[in-house]
C-alpha cells in the first residue's frame, strides 16, 4: 500500500521540481509538463494505476463498464491514478462521481493525459486532480474504457503500473520501480543543497555567491 511505503514517504517531502532534477542528472525520462491543477498548491505522491481510454462505443458483447471504477476498486489508500486519454476527442475522461469515489478509497489524486469535467466539484471536496485540460463534455458515445492496470502514454512517457508519480504544479515525474532508490537519493541531495542555497539568501548573503558554479553543475550526470 502506498500509504504505507517508506519510498512513498520519501517521494512525498520532495517536489515535482526535485525530482525532475534527479532525472536529468541521472539521464532518465519522467517528467511531463502541462498539466492544469484542480487545486493549485496541492502536491500528490504514490504508486500508479492506470487507465487507458479509446475512442468510440465499447465491443456490443462486452458488459457496461464505468471508466476508471476498477481502477478506483484495485487502488490502496495513497495510490495515484493515472488516465490516457489522447483521443483528441473533446470528452471528459474523470468526473464528480469518480472523484467522489476515489476519495472515499483513499486514493491521493488523479493525473489525466487528456481533459477531466466536474473540476469544481474535485475542488469543493477538497480531492487533487491534475488534468490537460477541462471540459463540460461526456465521454458517453464519445470515448470508453479499454484496458485498466497496461502501460499507457503521458506526454510522450511510458507509465506503467506500480510506477512512482509525483505531481504538483510544476508537473507530472514518473519513476520505474527500479529506479525509485536512485531517484530519490538524488532527488534529496539536489533538496538539501538548495535548502542550504535558502538559508544562505535568507541570512543576507549576495545571490551571485550563492547562485554560482556550485548551483550550476549540480545536474551534472553521473558517470
Amino acid at each position: 500500500m502506498s500509504a504505507s511505503d517508506p519510498l512513498v514517504a520519501r517521494l512525498a517531502r520532495l517536489d515535482a521540481c526535485a525530482v525532475s532534477d534527479a532525472l536529468d542528472r541521472l539521464g532518465l525520462p519522467g517528467c511531463v509538463t502541462g498539466f492544469h491543477s484542480a487545486l493549485p498548491g496541492r502536491r500528490i505522491a504514490g504508486r500508479v494505476h492506470t487507465v487507458k481510454l479509446t475512442a468510440g462505443l465499447p465491443p456490443a458483447d462486452r458488459p457496461p463498464v464505468h471508466l476508471g471504477a476498477a481502477a478506483i476498486d484495485a487502488s490502496a489508500p495513497g495510490e495515484v491514478i493515472v488516465v490516457e486519454q489522447a483521443t483528441g476527442l473533446d470528452a471528459g475522461c474523470w468526473g464528480g462521481i469518480l472523484a467522489r469515489g476515489a476519495q472515499r478509497r483513499g486514493v491521493a489524486g488523479v493525473i489525466a493525459e487528456g481533459p477531466v469535467r466536474d473540476v469544481d466539484e474535485a475542488r469543493d471536496i477538497g480531492f487533487p486532480v491534475f488534468a490537460r485540460g477541462f471540459t463540460a463534455k461526456t465521454a458517453r458515445g464519445r470515448v470508453h474504457e479499454a484496458a485498466t492496470d497496461v502501460p499507457i502514454a503521458v506526454g510522450g512517457v511510458t507509465v506503467t503500473p506500480g510506477d512512482y508519480a509525483i505531481c504538483d504544479s510544476s508537473a507530472a515525474v514518473f519513476v520505474a520501480a527500479a529506479e525509485i532508490e536512485r531517484v530519490l537519493a538524488a532527488a534529496e541531495e539536489i533538496a538539501a543543497r538548495e535548502a542550504e542555497m535558502t538559508r544562505r539568501l535568507e541570512a543576507g548573503e549576495a545571490a551571485s555567491a550563492v547562485l554560482g558554479a556550485s548551483y550550476e553543475h549540480m545536474l551534472r550526470r553521473e558517470g
